[in-house]
């Protein structure tokens, strides 16, 4: 992640996401096990409908509602490589800005409705591999979550996205 601080901005920069890569072992809200990847193109597609429609997608800080700080075709461009969605904001929120001066802000995350996966069922858990979603908002994590997917913090997406609880645990093996 990139992050350039100036008087009163900060300028976040990164992969929202690593397309192809699983998250961690994560919980259901029923207490099973289970881990996702979003397969390649997957975000593109989403961000061709938002813009189709209209809608815009939402920057938050740690993926609260209630804390809006920008949003497509004001402050926030995304788009898919071939590495996954890549993200660049410009942010003026005051507590945002204080974060990334007191540097702990740890990375990108996203919320999304899925609308089609796929399962295949391993030893220790189930495998989603997401391949049609809903982006709802991307968010900037600093140190209060826990990210979901593992590697660099670019790649981070912060635990409690969707609508159901998911808890980090051990790792899965399908």
């Amino acid at each position: 992640m990139k992050v350039k601080i100036r008087a009163d901005t900060v300028e976040i920069e990164g992969y929202v996401n690593a397309v192809g890569r699983d998250s961690r072992r994560l919980t259901d809200e029923y207490g099973y096990p289970f881990v996702e990847q979003i397969q390649p193109g997957t975000f593109g597609k989403a961000l061709e409908d938002a813009k189709r429609e209209e809608r815009a997608i939402l920057c938050l800080l740690d993926h609260k509602e209630d804390h809006v700080i920008g949003e497509t075709g004001v402050n926030l461009e995304l788009e898919e490589d071939s590495i996954g969605l890549h993200a660049r904001a410009v942010i003026t929120d005051p507590e945002t800005v204080e974060a990334a001066r007191e540097k702990r802000l740890k990375g990108w995350s996203f919320g999304f409705n899925d609308l089609d996966y796929r399962e295949s069922y391993g030893e220790n858990c189930t495998r989603r591999t997401i391949t049609e979603l809903i982006l709802l908002e991307v968010s900037v994590i600093d140190d209060k979550l826990i990210p979901c997917y593992a590697g660099t913090s670019i790649h981070a997406r912060a635990e409690t996205t969707r609508s159901e609880e998911r808890r980090v645990g051990k790792e899965c093996r399908s």
